[in-house]
């Protein structure tokens, strides 16, 4: 379990509950990192991203689990660097996209900038990749 109550964890923690995208990084079948922004939402202490079932990121997960998550500073580099690091697998019992009230809440208006329906947006992202949290770092 990571420790949210330090000042880093507090860091951390804002990032988790208010940003909009994170940058899921994968392994390759060559080894290689593939990183790529996602959306995602805190789901009873993971971290719960849908897929398009046929991506790439799916395709990792199944021959390596450990993934890495980070966000976005601004362009000075400035601002806090929050590095997540985990373990992921693709969860048949998570409820669709458009069924997970809190990735609905926070997605709603992406989905329709897509020009999709929620449930359409449910049945293309089909694949729900949860992220067991394990350790974190960043300055």
């Amino acid at each position: 379990m990571l420790n949210f109550k330090t000042k880093f964890g507090r860091k951390a923690w804002k990032h988790i509950k208010e940003e909009y995208v994170i940058w899921l990084t994968t392994v390759g079948k060559n080894g290689a990192p593939h990183p790529r922004p996602v959306w995602y939402v805190w789901d009873n202490g993971d971290i719960l991203i849908y897929s398009d079932p046929n991506a790439f990121k799916v395709k990792h997960l199944k021959k390596h689990k450990q993934v890495a998550l980070h966000f976005n500073t601004d362009a000075k580099g400035e601002e806090d660097v929050i590095v997540l690091l985990g373990e992921a697998r693709v969860d048949r019992s998570a409820p669709p996209a458009h069924k997970h009230r809190a990735y609905l809440k926070k997605y709603h208006e992406g989905i329709i900038g897509l020009n999709m329906t929620p449930e359409r947006f449910g049945e293309e992202y089909s694949a729900a990749i949860r992220v067991s949290l394990k350790s974190m770092r960043g300055w």
